[in-house]
């Protein structure tokens, strides 16, 4: 017999003299890990939500109001702004919902389903953040470029050039580039913040799906 066939036999000596804990008493101690990773994720969306609220309400003075008027974008911002705070309350609602359903949850199946839907749930708002950023970032370019006076003596000079099309490519590529960059930077953000979360619920899941065997 092989050294490696002695240590199986030894390990499985070892796992019979370990206690085995049954049905009952695992299953409680994972829907209290759900329970407090979901809430967790709840209690962070209203903080990232309190925190741009007021980054936004400081960077929301007289002036601003005026630049964005100045650049046709005023009307624009506003409507997103406001699209932008309703469906970030709906999110912290169904982050509330999915942290209620995994709190009073009655057995593993409906545990295992409450844990993927706030997976889909985290996954569809690091989405919508990320489209709502990319839309924010076409509105702004647009509104500097065409009704800033820096923004138009730079085509007026591309244009006199004869150099529009490469000028206007540039502007896309380089414009692309840099939102593509953002937009990771902000991923990665949100991978961090999220991702740990998610990353144990998903542990969660598996063990609930053995004991589902």
């Amino acid at each position: 017999m092989d050294e490696l066939e002695l240590l199986k036999k030894d390990w499985q000596k070892r796992e019979a003299s370990l206690p085995k804990l049954s049905y009952e008493e695992i299953y409680p101690m994972i829907k209290k890990k759900s329970s407090s990773i979901v809430k967790w994720i709840f209690y962070i969306s209203i903080i990232e939500f309190i925190f741009w609220a007021g980054v936004n309400i400081i960077f929301s003075g007289p002036e601003t109001m005026e630049e964005l008027k100045a650049m046709h974008i005023y009307k624009v911002v506003m409507a997103l702004n406001v699209i932008n705070y309703v469906i970030i309350f709906y999110f912290i609602y169904k982050f509330y919902t999915n942290y209620r359903k995994i709190s009073f949850t009655d057995s593993s199946k409906n545990l295992m389903k409450a844990i993927l839907k706030v997976k889909r749930t985290v996954t569809q708002y690091v989405w919508f953040n990320l489209i709502i950023f990319t839309i924010s970032a076409i509105i702004y370019s647009y509104g500097v470029l065409l009704y800033t006076p820096e923004g138009q003596e730079i085509v007026t000079t591309a244009s006199q050039d004869g150099k529009s099309v490469a000028f206007w490519a540039l502007i896309i590529i380089t414009s692309i580039a840099i939102t593509g960059i953002v937009l990771f930077v902000i991923w990665l953000f949100y991978k961090l913040l999220y991702g740990i979360l998610l990353k144990s619920l998903r542990k969660n899941y598996n063990e609930l799906k053995r004991l589902e065997v």
